[in-house]
């Protein structure tokens, strides 16, 4: 897989390295709290290493990305394309920033920005989507400056935190991408 560049970041490959990164926030609540159900109990560092090598081995569906710090190539946090559809032109969005000291700073807008040029120049897919939990107000703003438009919402799909909430469906068309310029 080729490395795609931005201004301060790197999409690039799994490498050992990383494992250490994801162990460390894979259990924590306050990077898991806005990420789906599959964090919702603990993982354990056999299932984190299998995870691990499944990516780096290339034994995924996904097409997933590290981002890195473009200078030294070190982790920040991951993106993948999820249930690509060549034929009818779509893919899914997940994200994760796993670095504390990485959040609020534009590197996940970056590394979306950078990933959209990907899906739309080189793909040539005509549509990106993603879901995003209502109560996860700082990942919607971030999307929509990222150009991604509210679609629907699955109303109180999401139980957290105590109560219910909608999950919020939203895509970006390539037609909306090429007019950010």
């Amino acid at each position: 897989m080729s490395r795609i560049y931005g201004e301060r970041i790197v999409l690039r490959e799994y490498q050992d390295s990383d494992l250490d990164y994801i162990k460390q926030w894979v259990n924590d609540p306050e990077i898991t709290g806005t990420l789906s159900d599959n964090f919702l109990y603990p993982h354990s560092s056999y299932e984190t290493e299998v995870f691990f090598r499944t990516m780096v081995e290339g034994k995924s569906s996904n097409k997933s990305f590290i981002i890195g710090l473009k200078d030294s190539l070190d982790y920040i946090g991951q993106i993948d394309l999820y249930k690509i559809d060549y034929k009818n032109r779509f893919a899914c969005l997940a994200i994760v920033i796993g670095r504390k000291e990485f959040l609020g700073k534009g590197y996940g807008s970056e590394a979306i920005r950078v990933l959209q040029k990907f899906v739309f120049e080189e793909l040539n897919l005509n549509r990106l989507e993603l879901e995003v939990y209502e109560y996860n107000e700082i990942a919607y703003k971030c999307y929509l400056k990222c150009g991604f438009k509210e679609e629907g919402r699955y109303r109180k799909k999401i139980y957290k935190k105590g109560k219910y909430w909608d999950s919020v469906c939203m895509s970006i068309l390539k037609t909306e991408y090429e007019q950010l310029g």
